[in-house]
């Protein structure tokens, strides 16, 4: 059975940022239909619990940074670790389904900023995508998954 890595606010958890989910039926009826096994994940909710601040991805001297709207402090570090332990604890993902837009799962729709806020790119990586791209694992935002039918 294919590993399918997907954001759990997707599964219906209630882990968004506000305390509510992002459920996308059509979307998990697709990967049923498939008999995936869905592995859940949530950087976000794991390191710092719902509801919570929201935060931006901000271009820093060529470094991409997640940082907190509410205190803007770095907050990088605690989702690129659980992106690594994750990772690591599911060497078999095949395919990783983020949530669109997302700073830490988005994986070609996150907003991008310069460090003045000024909007850079609506096409960046999340810091959890950035790492399934770096262990080559097919990766794709869940609205285009719907469109695509990857896998």
């Amino acid at each position: 059975m294919k590993k399918v890595a997907i954001s759990a606010c997707l599964t219906g958890k209630f882990c968004k940022y506000n305390g509510d989910n992002n459920l996308d039926s059509n979307l998990l009826n697709l990967l049923n239909q498939k008999e995936y096994e869905l592995i859940e994940f949530c950087p976000e909710d794991y390191a710092f619990g719902t509801p919570r601040p929201t935060m931006d991805l901000v271009q820093y001297n060529k470094k991409i940074f997640a940082i907190s709207n509410e205190k803007g402090e770095d907050l990088t570090s605690y989702i690129e670790n659980y992106a690594k332990d994750f990772f690591n604890k599911n060497k078999d993902i095949e395919l990783f389904i983020g949530k669109d837009r997302s700073p830490s799962c988005g994986v070609n729709s996150a907003k991008l900023y310069d460090k003045d806020k000024n909007l850079i790119s609506k096409i960046s990586k999340g810091i959890m995508a950035q790492e399934a791209e770096k262990r080559s694992i097919k990766s794709i935002d869940a609205s285009l998954y719907q469109d695509k039918g990857i896998l």
